[in-house]
């Protein structure tokens, strides 16, 4: 950070998002925030990498799904390449995936983009002086992950049975692909109702790619 011309320090911050208006709007608040600067904006995760390295943020308020190069991935390659930067994702999406992804990829705070922008402004503060800020329906997802029971995760065999599943495959034709009988495609969708505590094909398919063992439809 900065110092300001009063004395207090200043925030540098970058905004990436790849709606204009959405970006322009988060931008022209924080923009009139004296002890924010906004240094610059991005519409994608390789712009992201480009302007840090230029342009030395020390927040960057992070979307998640974006053309190009998604929230995620820009996250980990800028944890990787400038620790020192803090990374703040706002986004529309509170599924336990995106979350615990954006997470471990290095994310400082996890906002949702019904915050109000005050409390942006403050979470932007709070992420430069290295605090974590999560918004409270994400904090409660992640207690409740946290608090969760241990379970058997489904097998690499298992996921690829439920992936055909996703793709519209019939049982006969998921046998067919994987080289194994009908039968042994049904035993392994009843272990993977089991181990996501489901009952039908549909609700095992929602579940696994919530919990990030299946990719998202059309990802």
């Amino acid at each position: 950070m900065t110092a300001e011309g009063s004395g207090g320090p200043t925030v540098r911050v970058l905004v990436v998002d790849d709606h204009p208006v959405v970006r322009g709007g988060v931008v022209a608040w924080l923009a009139a925030q004296a002890d924010l600067d906004v240094v610059g904006e991005a519409a994608d995760g390789l712009e992201a990498l480009a302007m840090v390295a230029s342009l030395a943020p020390d927040v960057v308020l992070m979307d998640l799904r974006m053309p190009r190069m998604d929230g995620v991935t820009a996250t980990e390659r800028l944890a990787a390449a400038h620790p020192g930067v803090r990374v703040l994702v706002l986004t529309t999406y509170d599924t336990d995936a995106d979350i615990v992804r954006a997470v471990e990829a290095g994310a400082t705070g996890y906002l949702l983009k019904d915050t109000p922008l005050p409390q942006l402004a403050d979470a932007v503060r709070a992420a430069a002086r290295g605090e974590t800020v999560l918004a409270p329906p994400v904090a409660a997802r992640l207690v409740s992950r946290m608090r969760a029971p241990a379970v058997d995760a489904p097998t690499p065999r298992e996921l690829e049975v439920l992936a055909g599943v996703a793709r519209g495959l019939t049982n006969a034709e998921i046998g067919r692909q994987l080289f194994i009988g009908e039968a042994t495609v049904k035993t392994h969708l009843l272990r993977v109702f089991a181990k996501l505590g489901v009952d039908d094909r549909t609700r095992a398919v929602l579940v696994a790619v919530e919990r990030g063992l299946l990719p998202a439809p059309g990802s």
